[in-house]
């Protein structure tokens, strides 16, 4: 049967192939961007400034993921949770400056809290507040 495409793709592999090739470009692509960021980061110069703590937040994303063997309705599935946290400083210039900080640092900043920020390009190093 010919199906118009000269090597007998049907149109199933022909989108499978270009969703496939998409995919890997999208990866390509972010882990390409996560080096330069990473490379950038590196490159810059450490710096402390003086800084207050002007608002912090969290970003929370929910993964619902098969639960092995069980196909039966809602036990089904379980959700797993991730929380990434972000403090943003505020410096002397009146800039603002929103970091990724881990859990333990996100529980010990205030909102109004100041002292002197440390850090390199995009990349949080510490905050050590003022006494």
């Amino acid at each position: 049967m010919y199906t118009g495409f000269g090597m007998g793709f049907g149109t199933f592999e022909l989108l499978f192939m270009i969703v496939f090739i998409c995919v890997i470009v999208v990866f390509i692509v972010m882990a390409v961007k996560g080096l330069a960021t990473w490379n950038r980061n590196n490159h810059s110069p450490r710096l402390s400034v003086s800084a207050t703590v002007v608002t912090k937040r969290t970003d929370i994303t929910y993964d619902q993921h098969a639960n092995a063997g069980d196909v039966t309705g809602a036990h089904g599935f379980h959700t797993t949770t991730t929380t990434r946290y972000f403090v943003t400083f505020q410096v002397e210039s009146g800039d603002r400056m929103e970091f990724y900080v881990n859990r333990s640092e996100y529980g010990m900043l205030a909102e109004g809290d100041r002292g002197t920020l440390t850090f390199q390009g995009t990349r949080y190093l510490g905050f050590e507040r003022n006494v």
